[in-house]
């Protein structure tokens, strides 16, 4: 199983909006740059999660592509609306660290609702009118949190892609 490189999704966003043709990038190509930006993000979550549970050295199997696939949008934005906030509900309690998620997983979760959310506005709002200047620093953003999502305490990062792929009932 080939894994999607998020540096790559980030790339094709810039190249997107690149500068050298005569006036303002179209809408369109602006709007696909936030939306690749988001999926190179996503798609680093996906791959951590997966290779967190099942294994970096077992990425051809079908258990790696089950639990790849098993992230759902939705699910991934709840999630991290709840981490950024100051205190878990009951429901999470039980699972994440003693300590609390640390401020940069807080800062990573709040990064992906964000991102989420401008992606969803980027593809489905028809009313916005989207600048260049905005979407570098999306794809600014979206690189920074896939940067954040490596360095992450492994505990905590083991606890949010439990919480991912196993979300308590």
């Amino acid at each position: 199983m080939t894994i999607p490189n998020a540096e790559h999704f980030f790339e094709q966003s810039e190249k997107l909006i690149a500068a050298g043709e005569p006036g303002a990038p179209r809408q369109v190509d602006l709007r696909r740059a936030i939306s690749g930006a988001y999926y190179g993000v996503f798609h680093s979550v996906l791959a951590a999660a997966a290779d967190e549970f099942v294994g970096r050295t077992k990425r051809a199997s079908v258990e790696y592509a089950l639990a790849y696939r098993s992230v759902d949008h939705r699910w991934l934005r709840e999630l991290c609306i709840e981490i950024k906030k100051p205190t878990l509900p009951a429901r999470y309690k039980n699972y994440e660290p003693p300590d609390g998620f640390s401020a940069d997983m807080k800062a990573f979760a709040a990064t992906v609702a964000d991102l989420q959310e401008s992606r969803h506005d980027a593809d489905y709002n028809p009313r916005i009118q989207l600048k260049r200047s905005d979407v570098i620093i999306d794809i600014n953003t979206a690189r920074s949190a896939a940067q954040i999502l490596d360095g992450l305490n492994s505990d905590h990062k083991s606890k949010f892609f439990a919480l991912l792929l196993f979300p308590p009932r």
